[in-house]
């Protein structure tokens, strides 16, 4: 069985320590190094090269563990991201698809099945905590209920939501797009809030879609 080469990305130096223990000292699992940053995972997974990584959510800092995946993953496309961490909103798992991470477990998953997602991973698969899996099904069954009524609500977007949408579409985050508009942050998360609510969607990826009549 080949060894799976592992990288760790998370804050909580704790957790930070069982999860490089529990790969450390399984068989065909060998762990490359562990990071606490999204600076310091984006200086050293390039050239570590892992063909795993756990990879958190929250890193404490202005730049998030999507982030990481969203720079990274075009770089290092033979690399495999698996997002670990405590979110099970429908908004960060989609936006963690989307940037690029191919699995979602949650931090509570035991350690066998820890492993077990690491392996199934690495050999094509894309490993989603139950939880997870339930709601990736159920945003793809409302998006195809509500995808034939898309023209109609699009129609209701304002100018400026439609700008939002189209540099959303572009993976950019909100603090890049309040850059590019010239307004603040909150300004750019009402809107979003706005764009969901008038097409019926939860989340970044159902609203792409519906922009694009997916």
């Amino acid at each position: 069985m080949k060894e799976v080469s592992v990288c760790i990305v998370d804050d909580n130096k704790e957790l930070r320590s069982a999860l490089e223990e529990i790969v450390s000292m399984s068989d065909g699992y060998k762990c490359l190094g562990a990071m606490s940053t999204a600076d310091e995972a984006i200086r050293k997974l390039s050239l570590l090269k892992p063909d795993v990584v756990l990879m958190d959510i929250n890193l404490g800092g202005d730049e998030t563990g999507i982030d990481c995946v969203r720079e990274l993953k075009p770089r290092m496309p033979s690399t495999n991201f698996m997002m670990c961490t405590v979110y099970e909103e429908d908004e960060k798992i989609f936006e963690a698809l989307n940037a690029g991470a191919s699995g979602y477990i949650l931090k509570k998953t035991a350690p066998q099945r820890l492993l077990e997602a690491i392996r199934e991973l690495y050999e094509g698969g894309a490993p989603m905590s139950s939880q997870i899996a339930r709601k990736v099904v159920a945003a793809f069954h409302k998006h195809s209920i509500s995808s034939g009524s898309h023209e109609n609500d699009l129609a209701t977007l304002s100018n400026r939501e439609k700008e939002i949408l189209e540099l959303l579409s572009r993976g950019l985050m909100y603090k890049e797009i309040a850059a590019a508009l010239f307004i603040g942050q909150e300004t750019v998360r009402k809107h979003v809030y706005h764009v969901y609510e008038k097409l019926h969607v939860s989340n970044r990826v159902e609203a792409v879609n519906k922009y694009y009549g997916r």
